[in-house]
């Protein structure tokens, strides 16, 4: 989408989320001339943890008003698509502190095109969290995907291969989670939690899908386009950031 359409593609899909995003919001943010705290100066600086419910990984300031929820394949190329498009727009909201991102991690691609890749690279990235670095080593991973893919999919060799390219990540206790799949109990339940987000599809959503304060954009849906456009997804999340509380 470009210009006019798409800045009426925002506006349409802001009105329809409109409900689900004023619900969801919290007291706190611009909108209200709260002080706001200091933007974090990089990816590094990002908090990150484990949910409670075991399975979502949560990137930035807790307290921030929108939750962006990211279904992902690490061997989707429609994923790093929207990584090196659209997702740069909800990295810098992150870093500003208006919106966290919450992780759940799939791993379909291996039934569909063969091998283990995702698995392991779902569990590569569970290990990077315990190391404080699960910001730092997705992008790594994802900005090396198609490099990875032409050679077969993530591999151990690979995934800590291009965790050296993440200053501290790389230690004796990584290296052992990445080859020995520790977190496998992990992988398995993150797959079951995507195949229940797709409802009526036991296939699960699809990836990318994203929920904006529980408010879907859908796979194929009618404004998809939408997120692999740095400008109108940024768009999207200001409105949606700057509404009323």
């Amino acid at each position: 989408m470009r210009g006019l359409a798409a800045t009426t593609a925002v506006g349409v899909v802001v009105l329809a989320m409109a409900g689900c995003a004023s619900k969801a919001q919290s007291t706190e943010g611009k909108s209200t001339g709260t002080f706001r705290p200091k933007s974090y100066a990089g990816v590094e600086e990002l908090p990150e943890k484990l949910a409670a419910d075991g399975t979502t990984i949560v990137v930035g300031d807790p307290a921030a008003a929108t939750t962006v929820r990211l279904y992902e394949d690490p061997r989707c190329p429609v994923v790093e698509q929207f990584e090196a498009t659209g997702a740069p727009a909800l990295r810098e909201t992150t870093l500003r502190r208006e919106t966290k991102t919450a992780y759940t991690l799939a791993s379909f691609r291996d039934d569909r095109v063969g091998g283990d890749g995702s698995k392991r690279a779902v569990n590569a990235l569970r290990a990077a969290l315990d190391a404080g670095k699960f910001a730092e080593y997705h992008a790594v991973l994802f900005a090396n995907m198609a490099e990875s893919e032409l050679a077969g999919g993530y591999t151990t060799t690979s995934l800590l291969k291009l965790a050296g390219q993440v200053k501290g990540l790389r230690s004796k206790t990584f290296d052992a989670a990445v080859k020995t799949m520790k977190y496998q109990d992990f992988v398995t339940a993150s797959a079951r939690v995507y195949e229940a987000a797709g409802g009526d599809d036991p296939r699960g959503p699809g990836t990318p899908t994203v929920d904006i304060n529980e408010a879907r954009i859908t796979s194929g849906g009618e404004y998809y386009g939408l997120l692999f456009e740095k400008k109108t997804f940024s768009e999207l999340l200001a409105v949606v950031t700057d509404q009323p509380r």
